[in-house]
């Protein structure tokens, strides 16, 4: 086993896919993007399905974008087809196969809730990051995402979702944290902003609350809480029909907070 690697909650089964395909550097890195210039070398960490990746690489001059494993790698090559601006290696954040101060700009999106080891991974960001350069983070807080209607069966989601997240070695509630565990990394000059993604109208409730509808039933977690014993499939149905119930509100509203930061390697 690499160094620090533990279970990715979510997996890659359609309806995850579904949902990491929707972000682009506009809508889940605008904090960064002011700082990119078209000579910068960038590491993309945790590249998922690449949609970042390609958007990120049309602003500088190279991205090499790594994730644990060749078949979750795939997904990103699949994106990219037959660009030859970004490398593809399968790497692991707690112990990077990287020569030390190679790239201006290292990146991480929703990467540091799922590790092992956060603080150790965002010393391996620095360590392959030039001198000057910027680590950037961002990721979701999961006991901040609020909602209207108050439907309980999301309650009782959201309860599942971190029981399933830290039985896996993670931090669902990771936003709050990443300026905490950026200055326990030793970075000593860091920007610590947060943002939204908002689903309000009926076309983003439709998909955002029936991508979950199905996600709950279908993806790794669904296995993951039956395996573990901490539901049940009625459990499970009771939680697929209850998104059903939100995505269904004519005033029905979502908002998941994201803490990021922008740190000076």
């Amino acid at each position: 086993m690499a160094a620090g690697r533990n279970v990715y909650t979510h997996g890659h089964h359609e309806t995850v896919l579904r949902s990491h395909r929707w972000r682009t550097a506009a809508n889940s890195a605008g904090y960064l993007l002011p700082y990119l210039t078209p000579e910068a070398t960038l590491l993309d960490v945790g590249c998922g399905p690449g949609t970042i990746t390609v958007d990120l690489a049309d602003r500088v001059a190279r991205v090499t974008a790594v994730e644990p494993t060749e078949e979750a790698l795939g997904l990103a090559r699949a994106e990219a087809g037959a660009r030859d601006d970004i490398d593809f290696r399968v790497a692991d954040v707690h112990a990077l196969d990287l020569p030390d101060a190679t790239f201006d700009v290292v990146h991480a999106h929703q990467v540091l809730q799922h590790v092992a080891d956060p603080v150790r991974a965002l010393r391996e960001m620095r360590r392959v990051c030039r001198p000057g350069g910027i680590v950037a983070a961002r990721d979701s807080d999961y006991a901040a995402f609020t909602w209207f209607p108050r439907v309980p069966a999301l309650d009782e989601w959201l309860a599942l979702y971190q029981r399933a997240a830290r039985a896996n070695g993670g931090e669902p509630d990771a936003g709050r944290r990443l300026l905490s565990w950026a200055r326990t990394a030793g970075f000593t000059e860091i920007t610590a902003t947060a943002s939204t993604w908002c689903f309000a109208d009926a076309e983003d409730r439709q998909w955002w609350g029936g991508m979950w509808a199905e996600r709950i039933l279908h993806s790794a977690m669904a296995g993951q809480v039956l395996t573990a014993g901490l539901a049940t499939p009625a459990d499970l149905a009771r939680l697929s029909d209850g998104w059903r119930e939100w995505a269904a509100a004519d005033d029905g509203w979502f908002a998941v907070l994201h803490g990021e930061i922008l740190c000076r390697a």
